[in-house]
């Protein structure tokens, strides 16, 4: 039998060619290559590992005949063209939580330099100055640490940050209240964070949710003298209303691994006092390098050899005997999982994956890992089946699967309720009889959809005229509908209505909807 071919293209720990090798796999170290001599070569590979030098384009891709995964040893995949591959049949994956520690000790370590302005105190020092009484810092032992993300890299510096004695308060709307006691900090609004708060560190994955997460407006709103931290991803934070804030003196201190635009060769932040920049090094530690190098070649060993699928973007993870009979309930799990993450708001407490009739008979792991990824991928483009699972135990959501092995309305029924502060939510949807997945009840309302594409969740009561004023505002904008769904508990009563549409609804058009008479909540939704 053939050894599976791997290419190493980037640098990587010597370790993890002898990891390849040793689990059945020939492999070749040739790193530095142009995209025209990756092409030229990339057909002879089964797999490819890489870090972030090597662009994995669809142009490669299509050169990349034989290839049959691509491993990315870290986090990002932003290097990766996802699409491409998945259409070819490639598996994409990465390493989520190699890096975990190291990034979340360079958060401490920028945090301490900005609490004793150590590079400026440095470059004086070393210019010959001694400029004892200009520096003067502040402890951080009884400061108020504000954490925006509490996950996995947010609760590591909780951790490190309580050792080191300061009061640690977080804004995570994922953030469950007894995941919050287990690590023993305060769960609170972003409003609340920003008025305590002595030092803010940002642990966030970026999504049109936490994009600018930080504006100027909420800049404007932390106490005076705060100084901010963020290793975690650029376009979190306003950079120009925080350059203007620092000069102002309302920021006492502010540090920065990411940035916007990398690499960041120039930028209106450089040499701002009290400012500290760091060429992205959240990951970079021999220790995290050997971490992430490893798991790749495990994991694209596994695959290559057994078939065993761990940490893929764009797979399940599944048996070649359980594919075809799972693989439409996946489907559908994925999205009623995303439409309960897209509106559903606040912390969770629980999530519960409810099967009946022919759908209770199967292995449920599949589809309630794809219900997770569907839900989770709301915070993180990064989520799939394979952590998913773990994601949802890290933040202290409970996870229920339950079993009705007799059916009620329908065949085959999928349940997906969560708690929520406000009560239990549920959706449905069951499989037509050419396996589509269809939605089939919504928070306890009727209504039959397929999920798809750009929709427009909205809720509003029922009377006369709706439809024709939300059929004519969106006509007016350009935006062309697809189908109606509409549902209501009774006459006269609340309805909601479900439009599939051709594009997205820009904000403007969204804010018009929640104008019109009779609207009580609209929503933007996408499958």
């Amino acid at each position: 039998m053939t050894k599976p071919k791997v290419l190493i293209s980037d640098k990587m720990d010597p370790n993890a060619a002898r990891i390849f090798e040793e689990r059945g796999c020939e492999v070749d170290v040739i790193t530095g290559k142009t995209p025209d001599e990756l092409k030229a070569i990339i057909g002879q590979y089964d797999g490819l590992a890489i870090r972030s030098s090597t662009k994995v384009t669809k142009e490669i891709l299509a050169a990349a005949t034989n290839l049959k995964v691509v491993g990315r040893a870290g986090i990002g995949v932003d290097n990766v063209d996802i699409p491409a591959a998945s259409a070819q049949g490639v598996v994409v994956m990465n390493t989520p939580f190699g890096n975990s520690i190291t990034t979340a000790e360079h958060a401490i370590a920028l945090m301490f330099a900005l609490a004793r302005q150590l590079p400026e105190a440095d470059a004086s020092t070393q210019a010959g100055k001694w400029e004892k009484n200009r520096f003067m810092g502040v402890e951080l032992t009884s400061k108020t640490l504000g954490l925006i993300g509490a996950g996995n890299i947010g609760s590591i510096v909780a951790d490190r940050a309580l050792g080191l004695k300061m009061k640690v308060i977080a804004y995570d709307p994922f953030l469950s209240p007894e995941r919050a006691i287990e690590l023993g900090i305060e769960k609170v609004d972003l409003e609340a964070l920003l008025e305590r708060a002595d030092f803010i560190t940002l642990h966030t994955p970026l999504t049109d949710d936490t994009r600018n997460i930080l504006n100027r407006e909420r800049l404007e709103k932390t106490k005076k003298g705060v100084r901010i931290i963020n290793c975690a991803r650029g376009g979190l934070i306003d950079e120009v209303a925080l350059k203007d804030l620092l000069d102002s003196g309302h920021i006492g201190g502010a540090a920065l691994d990411v940035f916007v635009t990398e690499p960041a060769h120039e930028h209106p932040l450089f040499n701002t006092p009290n400012f500290i920049s760091t060429p992205h090094l959240g990951a970079s530690t021999t220790e995290a390098q050997v971490n992430v190098a490893l798991q790749v070649a495990e994991q694209m060993a596994d695959y290559l050899v057994t078939g065993g699928v761990t940490n893929a973007l764009n797979v399940p993870s599944l048996s070649a005997e359980e594919a075809p009979k799972l693989k439409p309930y996946m489907a559908l799990a994925e999205k009623l999982g995303s439409l309960v993450g897209q509106l559903t708001t606040g912390a969770l407490a629980r999530i519960s994956i409810h099967t009946e009739g022919a759908a209770a008979e199967l292995n449920a792991k599949p589809i309630v890992a794809a219900v997770l990824a569907g839900f989770l991928r709301q915070q993180s483009d990064t989520v799939n089946m394979v952590n998913a699972p773990f994601l949802a135990r890290e933040r202290g959501l409970e996870v229920r699967e339950v079993r009705t092995e007799k059916g009620g309305d329908y065949h085959t029924l999928l349940r997906v309720s969560v708690k929520t502060e406000g009560g239990e939510r549920s959706v449905a949807g069951t499989l037509f009889s050419n396996a589509e997945p269809r939605l089939v009840e919504l928070f306890g309302i009727k209504v039959e959809a397929e999920l798809a594409g750009h929709m427009m969740y909205i809720v509003n009561e029922d009377a006369p005229g709706f439809i024709g004023r939300i059929g004519t505002l969106l006509g007016e904008n350009g935006i062309n509908i697809g189908t109606f769904n509409l549902g209501r508990r009774e006459a006269g009563g609340e309805a909601i209505l479900l439009l599939s549409v051709d594009s997205a609804v820009p904000a403007d058009v969204l804010d018009k909807a929640r104008q019109l008479p009779g609207v009580k909540r609209v929503r933007a939704l996408a499958f």
